[in-house]
C-alpha cells in the first residue's frame, strides 16, 4: 500500500514542479474523470457478482430446464464472485473518492508553491 499511496501524493507534487499549477489542473482532471468512473464501474460490479449468488439461492437460474440452487455448479461460481463482489463494492469503489479527494488536497496545500516555483519544463515546451 505504500506505493500507491506515494503514487496519489507524488504525482501533484512532480506534475506542479515540471508543469506548473495549469499542469497539477489537468492532472486532476484527467483523475477526477477516471476515478469517478472507475468507481463506479467497481460499484456496479461488485454488487451485480453479489445479486448473482442471490438470485441462484432464490432458485431464480433455470438451465436446460433445471432449475439451479445451492450446491450447483453455478452457485459454486457465484460464490467465489460474492468473495471478490462484496469487498470491490463495499471497499474498492469509496476507495476511489479517498484518491481523488487526496491528489486534491496535495495539489492545494501546494498550490501557491507550484505557482510561484513550478513549470520547470515550460520553457522547453
Amino acid at each position: 500500500m505504500v506505493a500507491p499511496g506515494l503514487l496519489v501524493v507524488c504525482s501533484p507534487l512532480l506534475f506542479g514542479y515540471l508543469f506548473g499549477a495549469r499542469g497539477v489542473c489537468g492532472l486532476l482532471a484527467g483523475a477526477i474523470v477516471s476515478g469517478v468512473q472507475v468507481a463506479i464501474s467497481f460499484s456496479n460490479t461488485g454488487g451485480a457478482w453479489d445479486n448473482a449468488k442471490k438470485y441462484i439461492e432464490g432458485g431464480h437460474l433455470s438451465v436446460n430446464g433445471k432449475v439451479m440452487r445451492k450446491k450447483s455448479e453455478p452457485h459454486k461460481n457465484a460464490v467465489i464472485g460474492d468473495t471478490v463482489g462484496d469487498p470491490m463494492k463495499d471497499t474498492s469503489g469509496p476507495a476511489i473518492n479517498i484518491l481523488m479527494k487526496l491528489m486534491s488536497i496535495t495539489a492545494l496545500v501546494f498550490g501557491k508553491a507550484f505557482d510561484r516555483h513550478g513549470g520547470v519544463l515550460l520553457p522547453y515546451i
